[in-house]
């Protein structure tokens, strides 16, 4: 377009002499702006504080005697029998669960439908009640003998002689943790990809080798934290062995609280304490064991805390001296 006899054409003013434009590099990108996070973390510790404010200055709670009672000798020795009834039936359950899953996993009708029928019964059946029963089996079954069914029997026993409250604990916990077991080790099996049982076959590997040395440990990266979960829902769980006379911690603390009632909220504190306890170590061990089974099946194995932490201070220091730059 043509411009009119006697215009002129202004050409855009440069920028001034003494303000120099920034180069690219140097250059300062700001975040995006989130005020409803900052507004929500606010919250969020105004509430912490609250809590925590509360927790510490009521004196319904008893502090004092929280700590008169947090390392009694008749505690710490409920708490070795929570820990071996724990030990013991998570073992006990593990292998059990192995064994129900293989069934399961059978190409027999019979093992299929008997796994199948375990899980589904033990599942569906309170744990108390299973307790409750074992304790009570030897009003049912005063002699139990192996032998020919409906013929003559090779030997027997006495049941309540063999059935002590640490056996009659443990049997019934392990039977519950069993069924729930089975589940997550046959979980894990079928998360297996297919080709790797192909390829052991083509190989010429044995049916059990395939399963301990490709299978398995393939599965562990699924089972693990699955069956974390469970192993922390048995640690509380043994809380109910009160009811066959078996005293854990738990039972130790209620025994101590009929004794002393104005302790009772001081020893339930303490239980809780020593039961988060516990929990947090099973998952700091579930942490590292996800660590090693990852191991191949990730580019980079996930940090350890303490390498969280040096990284993050690594990273506060960085941004420091970039402030401190600019």
């Amino acid at each position: 377009m043509s411009e009119p006899p006697g215009a002129t054409i202004t050409a855009p003013a440069a920028p001034p002499a003494d303000r120099p434009s920034k180069p690219l590099a140097a250059q300062r990108v700001l975040p995006l702006r989130r005020p409803g996070r900052w507004i929500a973390t606010a919250v969020v510790l105004v509430l912490v504080a609250q809590f925590t404010h509360g927790l510490v200055t009521n004196p319904f709670y008893q502090w004092d005697r929280f700590g008169y009672w947090f390392l009694r000798p008749s505690l710490l020795d409920g708490l070795v029998i929570t820990l071996e009834v724990t030990a013991y039936s998570a073992v006990l359950g593990l292998l059990g669960g192995i064994l129900l899953a293989l069934a399961r996993l059978s190409k027999s009708p019979v093992l299929r439908a008997v796994s199948w029928t375990y899980v589904w019964a033990l599942r569906s059946i309170p744990l108390i009640v299973v307790l409750l029963f074992l304790y009570n089996f030897s009003a049912l079954y005063k002699t139990l003998s192996v032998g020919v069914p409906f013929g003559p029997a090779f030997f027997s026993f006495d049941e309540s002689k063999l059935a002590t409250d640490m056996v009659i604990a443990v049997i019934g916990l392990s039977l519950n943790e069993a069924a729930y077991a089975a589940e997550v080790v046959r979980g894990g099996i079928l998360s297996v990809d297919q080709g790797q049982h192909e390829a052991a076959a083509a190989l010429g590997l044995p049916k059990g080798y395939q399963f301990r040395r490709i299978v398995f440990p393939q599965a562990l990266r699924s089972i693990t934290p699955n069956y974390v979960n469970q192993l922390i829902g048995l640690i509380k769980s043994t809380s109910l062995v009160f009811y066959v006379s078996l005293l854990d911690l738990f039972g130790t603390a209620q025994s101590m609280g009929s004794t002393y009632p104005g302790d009772i909220v001081p020893l339930l504190l303490v239980v809780t304490v020593w039961y988060l306890i516990l929990t947090s170590v099973v998952s700091v061990i579930q942490f590292y064991v996800e660590r090693y089974y990852a191991r191949g099946a990730t580019r980079a194995l996930p940090p350890t805390p303490l390498q969280k932490l040096r990284d993050g201070l690594t990273d506060l220091r960085a941004r420091i001296r970039r402030e401190a730059a600019v």
